[in-house]
């Protein structure tokens, strides 16, 4: 039998390069997502068997550049270090080369075994440019390999390439990319003293230099555990006063402009654009989106649009799910005959986890939206549309797209806010992201605009309570960055991809992603969940209760009357037991205590109970209902929960606003608040921010449920 070997192969590449298409194309469906050690970034990894070797692909974050403001930065240059692949490939856009090469020239300061990947070829021509591949090979000192994810060309070329570069099959000269003689002498003198320290063996020196002389803190502390650090800081020192001296500029500044300057040449030497360069697509759209009048009213329309399928499409998806969970309950009933064992699984799991699961196919499109937005190029418009109206509330233009991750979940949005360079603004986008309704919290808003609204117009009120989350999440910046956080905003500047039509295939993977987490936290976080609030919501029992029922259930069986109206007592007592046992029980105790608080925003006990365990996780607002609910409903009819609610006299449009409101707002989930303090540093402005919004949503709630009973 043939002896296989393993090649380990990293993608790397910038954000829009078509570097995770390309994954999809080589891996297919052998692919598997998890994260990377101690970060929530998540990792795909995918392989592929060519000839005698099973290649195995990491696809890493999109990046600009391995310097680490941010923490997908951080993660691929920690990878390319610990975990040295045998082959990096580095996917470049080929139709924008100058912003992409940003990457490249820093994988030829690492010395990595690299080849280049360049992408969108097919392109480059409907553009009126051309490309030297040849000269551009001699100048990257690497192979480079024109592809096309988009048309599956250039794979087979691709993957032989990748197999020369690890056997060493190389007739292509390194490059090594040097910058001007005053800075080539100070990363000499560093690297010179850092080859003497032993344990640098294995890491490249010279790049160790360069990072050291770019003033790089992740090196920086590394290098100072060593006695050499004594000899390296005073060549730093003495570098950056001769920098100061010649150049009137320091070491950071003058590698960058060098870094630059190659490229520049390069790009100039490689790439011919025909002087008849027509208009492009991008180009007519651009003149619509990025229009200054039209430019944010588009932005809504596109937003309301997705909301509008989300809703149109999702629910008779949710309808059929429902039927499904219900004919599961009604299946499994008879299975059980001891009737704790019968409540806990019909009332607590299936009820609890149930109601959750029926809104994946909204989370799922609402993720189909978003995904299909970032990955056609609208996102980065989007952003540049907003910028004026962000520095206008103090933030940066570069929030927004932390904010729009917020969509999804709030704890990779508060991590990229690692790529705002100034605290404040970091500091200010970091509290309003949780305004920013997040998928847990879509399934609540889908419960209560289901029961209380057309479809037509739920969809409408699901739009509108998305709209006010970025609406109160901008006000609370201004005030923020008027008050505590006050300072002046950087300048924003983005790159603007050209417009593609993504592959069905990409965007269906990332939602397919984000739908099995959710899936997963539904079958472990709220599985648990659930199973809490049942015992609490059934213990302690009341043995008075019961009696007092048995009696009463007696003395109806003797009363004169038919059996319709002797069937209708009994249903009402049993109801009736069912919500004096559960006011009871520990939650029913708790439900009362915190009644008070509430019950001006038209909330009852039994809601209380729902947002307090909503601070595990918003969807468990969602299931503690289903529990609750469930628990006091005998007509099997009407099993689904939201016509449990919708018949019930303490609910109303007006209760079921002011609690959409109440959950927008409101302490986001334990996870978040963790999140935030880890990137904070401290707990106290983590605990006042969480009192602050505590206090916000109790006034939004109370205004709009007022408000409400008034116009409904």
């Amino acid at each position: 039998m043939m002896n296989v070997k393993e090649i380990s192969v990293a993608l790397a590449g910038n954000p829009n390069c078509g570097k995770s298409s390309l994954f999809n194309v080589l891996t297919g469906s052998h692919q598997k997502v998890g994260n990377f050690s101690g970060v929530t970034i998540e990792k795909h990894e995918g392989y592929l068997d060519y000839g005698a070797y099973r290649i195995r692909f990491v696809d890493l974050p999109g990046i600009y550049s391995l310097t680490p403001y941010s923490p997908e930065e951080l993660v691929t240059r920690r990878y390319l270090i610990d975990e040295r692949p045998d082959v990096v490939v580095n996917v470049l856009e080929a139709p924008n080369l100058e912003r992409n090469l940003q990457l490249t020239t820093q994988l030829m300061e690492m010395n990595v075994d690299f080849l280049v990947a360049l992408n969108m070829i097919d392109e480059v021509e409907d553009k009126g440019m051309s490309i030297d591949v040849k000269q551009l090979q001699r100048l990257l000192g690497c192979h480079i390999v024109p592809t096309s994810a988009k048309k599956k060309t250039g794979m087979d070329s691709l993957l032989a390439h990748i197999v020369r570069v690890y056997e060493k099959d190389i007739e292509i000269q390194k490059n090594k990319l040097s910058f001007r003689p005053e800075v080539e002498e100070w990363v000499d003198t560093v690297a010179g003293f850092l080859k003497r320290e032993m344990e640098f063996v294995g890491v490249e020196v010279r790049w160790l230099a360069i990072k050291l002389l770019e003033n790089d803190r992740e090196v920086y502390h590394q290098v100072q555990q060593y006695p050499v650090w004594v000899k390296v800081e005073l060549a730093l020192q003495d570098a950056l006063r001769s920098s100061a001296k010649l150049f009137d500029s320091d070491p950071e500044m003058l590698i960058t402009e060098d870094r630059y300057a190659f490229i520049r040449g390069a790009v100039k030497e490689c790439v011919r654009v025909s002087e008849s360069r027509k208009s492009t697509l991008t180009d007519y759209i651009d003149m619509v989106v990025l229009n200054r009048a039209l430019g944010l009213p588009v932005f809504l329309l596109v937003v309301w649009g997705i909301f509008q399928i989300t809703f149109t499409l999702g629910t008779p998806l949710m309808d059929m799910l429902e039927f499904l969970f219900g004919a599961f309950a009604g299946a499994v009933e008879p299975l059980l005959p001891h009737p704790t064992l019968r409540s806990i699984v019909i009332d607590g799991i299936i009820a609890g986890v149930g109601s959750v699961l029926v809104f994946l196919p909204n989370i799922v499109l609402l993720f189909i939206g978003l995904s299909f937005l970032e990955a056609s190029g609208y996102m980065a418009r989007a952003a540049f549309v907003i910028d004026k109206v962000m520095h206008r509330f103090g933030l940066h233009g570069k929030s927004f797209i932390p904010m729009i991750t917020g969509f999804g979940c709030s704890i990779p949005a508060i991590m990229a806010t690692r790529t705002l360079k100034s605290p404040t603004d970091r500091l200010a986008t970091i509290f309003v992201i949780p305004f920013m309704s997040c998928g847990a919290k879509l399934p609540v808003y889908v419960l209560l605009a289901g029961a209380f609204f057309p479809p037509d117009v739920a969809a409408n009120v699901l739009f509108s309570i998305y709209l006010f989350g970025v609406v109160i999440a901008l006000l609370v910046a201004k005030l923020l960055k008027s008050t505590v956080l006050k300072s002046d905003s950087e300048p924003f500047v983005m790159e603007l991809p050209p417009y593609r039509w993504p592959t069905l295939r990409s965007v269906l993977f990332q939602a397919r992603i984000k739908a099995m987490m959710y899936v997963k936290k539904a079958g472990t976080l709220i599985l648990m969940a659930v199973i809490i609030i049942w015992a609490v919501s059934n213990y302690p029992h009341s043995a008075a209760i019961d009696s007092a029922a048995e009696a009463e259930r007696a003395r109806i069986e003797t009363d004169a009357g038919s059996p319709a109206e002797k069937k209708e007592a009994l249903d009402e007592l049993e109801y009736r037991t069912q919500s004096e046992q559960l006011q009871h029980s520990i939650a029913g105790r708790l439900g009362k205590v915190i009644e008070p608080a509430i019950a001006p925003l038209g909330f009852d006990w039994r809601i209380g109970i729902a947002l307090v365990t909503g601070l595990a996780a918003k969807e468990v607002v969602v299931s503690t209902m289903g529990t609750i609910y469930a628990l006091g409903e005998t007509d099997e009819s009407s099993a689904e929960l939201a016509t449990i609610l919708k018949n019930d006299p303490a609910f109303s449009r007006a209760t079921a606003l002011s609690l959409m409101v109440f959950v927008l707002l409101y302490i986001p989930c334990v996870a978040a608040v963790g999140v935030m303090k880890k990137e904070i540093g401290q707990w106290k402005p983590v605990l006042l921010y969480s009192v602050f919004v505590l206090a916000l949503a109790w006034v939004f709630s109370f205004i709009t449920y007022r408000a409400a009973l008034l116009m409904l």
